[in-house]
């Protein structure tokens, strides 16, 4: 007998870019509500990998010898994999036959698509296409996949509305997921693949990238080093608390978008929504906290001082984002609250952990 065989009960999953920093939580959320769940990451070296591989053995994975495809030996696996390979991925799709896909894995950071703009269309759009191709030779029930909320890039019309125009991104990163959207679309209303795209807000939390904001100040203010604080500080976020995201994904997954829903006019279309069995919705903490607020709170937790540097902002970067949850709340009854007093804390205690 097969482990799919022993597992029939479950639903099988994939969860591309599982050793990621989203991946890794809602794997392990996913575990525990009974899911059959098959995990991919390339690992690739954007940030330490050492982590990476930390997380995976968080998750019971062995990393001795992660090049080789670790066999089914229980209700979560890994394997090494990168979306680039269109062959591996049609193979897995076709040994595996998921019922559901969520489709984290991409080239992550505003800043870095400015030095590296070619490793956005590989991961994140040819990676993508892949992904697409593969659901549309092997059918499944549901695909959700990581879109940005820096696709709302110069508008100013707050809060970010998913029925809000998204035509003027500021960086490749953002342009990328704004083209996965649109590549969603396409393949939901030509071969019938239910599609969400979820709309990520500054997602933090324990085990969190080394590249992002609150990793940056708690190494800084721990080795009692300066760290650079952009446009002066005047900036604000909807940072969410990443436990809150795979939550939200969870209760998604199950619930996927219909064929001609009786909401969509093609005489005044939305962008959230088609007569194809497509959707959009933003994930954020419709609150968001002033740039300076969020640092002090991480001092707070450190018991220490930070020692700010103030810079002018980025290129590429916003000064404040705020999403509208209101269509996420309706549709799963659940929208992210979690303060960033409490996540802050979770993200500094595992840090410390981590880094004794």
């Amino acid at each position: 007998m097969t482990l799919l065989e022993k597992h029939k009960h479950m639903k099988n999953i994939l969860v591309t870019g599982a050793a990621g920093f989203i991946g890794h939580h809602l794997s392990k959320l996913l575990v525990v509500n009974d899911y059959m769940v098959v995990g991919i990451d390339n690992i690739n070296d954007y940030y330490d990998q050492n982590l990476k591989l930390a997380r995976l053995q968080d998750m019971g994975i062995a990393t001795d010898n992660i090049q080789e495809q670790t066999p089914l030996k229980g209700q979560i696996n890994f394997i090494k994999m990168d979306l680039r390979d269109s062959t591996a991925i049609m193979e897995l799709f076709k040994e595996y036959q998921f019922d559901y896909v969520v489709n984290l894995a991409a080239q992550a950071g505003v800043r870095y698509s400015l030095e590296n703009p070619q490793s956005y269309i590989d991961n994140n759009i040819t990676g993508f296409l892949n992904i697409l191709e593969a659901c549309r030779k092997y059918p499944v029930e549901h695909l959700l996949y990581a879109s940005s909320s820096s696709v709302y890039g110069l508008s100013e019309e707050i809060p970010f509305s998913v029925d809000a125009h998204t035509d003027h991104p500021m960086a490749m990163y953002a342009a990328s997921k704004k083209v996965n959207e649109m590549m969603a679309h396409s393949y939901s209303h030509l071969f019938n693949i239910p599609s969400t795209g979820l709309r990520f807000f500054t997602v933090y939390g324990p085990w969190g990238r080394p590249d992002m904001a609150l990793h940056i100040f708690t190494k800084a203010i721990v080795e009692e080093k300066e760290f650079d604080v952009y446009n002066d500080g005047n900036m604000s976020r909807d940072f969410t608390y990443v436990a809150d995201i795979v939550e939200s994904i969870k209760r998604l997954i199950p619930k996927p978008p219909q064929k001609n829903n009786p909401k969509f006019n093609a005489e005044k279309p939305l962008p959230s929504m088609s007569s194809a069995p497509y959707q959009l919705f933003n994930i954020g903490n419709n609150s968001p906290v002033a740039l300076m607020d969020y640092v002090h709170a991480v001092e707070k937790a450190l018991g220490k001082k930070g020692k700010i540097v103030y810079k002018p902002l980025q290129p590429g970067d916003v000064p404040k984002t705020f999403a509208d949850v209101q269509s996420l709340f309706d549709y799963i009854g659940f929208k992210p609250e979690t303060t960033i007093e409490v996540g802050i804390q979770a993200f500094v205690d595992k840090y410390l952990e981590l880094n004794k």
